[in-house]
């Protein structure tokens, strides 16, 4: 494993919980996006991609971080086929992979053949999960855009739409939270 910048996008554990359920805040260090925010801001993402005259046939997510704002932007633009592939880069707080790595079960990319493509992330941070995605699909005959509620000023894959550019701390609202437990 790697080590991590201190500005991973991963959730951190003294997050205030009420801030990050109803609404946006930042500090000296992290940027806290609200379920609220949230909404306006794949609304926007989904505009964007209008204004740029791509109507995709098909929007994928990378799963996980990429799920709801890929379920949002598709309902907001009406596309309603829809589709994730797996990918593990991050392995916890301030640790990755070496690489990322596909993880079943698989997308059937040969599919998307011909197909304009959503490409969807929550945030582009080194840019090399968006940019293993794209290229795959691309290498299978997709045209393919990216959205990303975030970029990073590291990043080496610029996604073609991006709500938001940051070098903080990102603590979204579905990761904010620490995994529920059965309660004895």
């Amino acid at each position: 494993m790697v080590a991590l910048p201190e500005d991973a996008p991963v959730a951190s554990p003294d997050v205030d919980t009420a801030e990050a359920a109803t609404g946006p805040a930042r500090d000296a260090s992290r940027e806290i996006l609200g379920w609220l925010e949230f909404g306006e801001a794949s609304r926007e993402l989904a505009q964007d991609v209008l204004a740029s005259g791509f109507r995709p046939d098909v929007v994928v997510a990378i799963a996980r971080g990429g799920l709801l704002l890929a379920g949002a932007i598709s309902y907001a633009l009406d596309t309603k086929m829809c589709g994730s592939i797996n990918v593990e880069f991050y392995t916890g707080i301030n640790s990755v992979l070496e690489k990322p790595v596909i993880l079943p079960p698989a997308l059937d990319a040969p599919a998307l053949s011909g197909k304009r493509v959503l490409l969807v992330d929550d945030v582009s941070d080194s840019g090399r999960t968006l940019e293993l995605v794209r290229d795959i699909l691309r290498g299978h005959g997709a045209d393919v855009h990216t959205v990303c509620l975030y970029a990073k000023p590291r990043t080496i894959l610029e996604p073609d739409h991006v709500w938001r550019h940051t070098a903080d701390w990102i603590t979204f609202p579905w990761s904010a939270l620490p995994p529920v437990t059965v309660s004895t």
